[in-house]
């Protein structure tokens, strides 16, 4: 894998610089393993021995795994805060570039999937970073598809209905990068845009008998 969630910064020079090209390295090859075998069958000696280093300087580094893997999280979570264009619809279709950005940094949404079944369990150390991340996420969905009703672009929906249908997209959105992850040929740029295309169509129209 070939991802670069961290670059070194432009104008740093001697040990400082090599330092932060190392802290990459290491972060390039930690993605590759938890995503690989998630967070607790990784080992430090195993994403040390992809880098070419020994398990104490990865430790110098980060301290242990779970800060690395904290590390790692903080820095996919920067990559994927990019400000949606507009508001209502144009921000809902805005997602299609997300999922274009999946496909550039396949290494990041394999640990992404992994670690959002591996840490349902409360004691994992990516609990908190994953709830929080997935409550921001079904947020800015509502707020989205309110936003869409406030313009007048959809039809009016109640409370209920906002949170069933960003939810249910958010569903989706997970459902077909795992099935993109797993079956070689899915189109998920493709898969992604018909899907929400057919939900702003629904949202549309005007039948009363035509259910959200």
């Amino acid at each position: 894998m070939t991802d670069r969630p961290s670059t070194p910064a432009r104008g740093v020079r001697g040990p400082y610089r090599s330092g932060i090209r190392r802290r990459a390295q290491i972060i390039d090859k930690a993605v590759e393993v938890f995503s690989s075998y998630g967070y607790r069958a990784s080992t430090v000696r195993e994403i040390a021995d992809r880098v070419g280093i020994t398990p104490a300087a990865v430790m110098k580094h980060f301290g242990g795994k779970e800060q690395l893997l904290l590390e790692v999280l903080r820095v996919w979570d920067e990559a994927q805060l990019t400000s949606p264009r507009g508001t209502g619809l144009a921000a809902l279709r805005g997602l299609r570039d997300r999922m274009v950005w999946h496909t550039e940094h396949r290494g990041l949404l394999e640990l992404y999937l992994t670690l959002a079944t591996e840490a349902t369990d409360p004691s994992h150390p990516a609990h908190q970073f994953m709830t929080k991340r997935y409550a921001r996420t079904l947020r800015d969905f509502e707020q989205w598809i309110r936003e869409a009703v406030e313009a007048g672009e959809v039809r009016p929906m109640d409370q209920e209905t906002l949170r069933y249908e960003a939810s249910t997209l958010l569903a989706v959105l997970d459902g077909v990068e795992l099935q993109w992850l797993l079956t070689p040929g899915i189109d998920l740029v493709g898969q992604v845009t018909r899907y929400l295309e057919s939900s702003i169509a629904r949202w549309q129209a005007t039948r009363p008998e035509q259910p959200l």
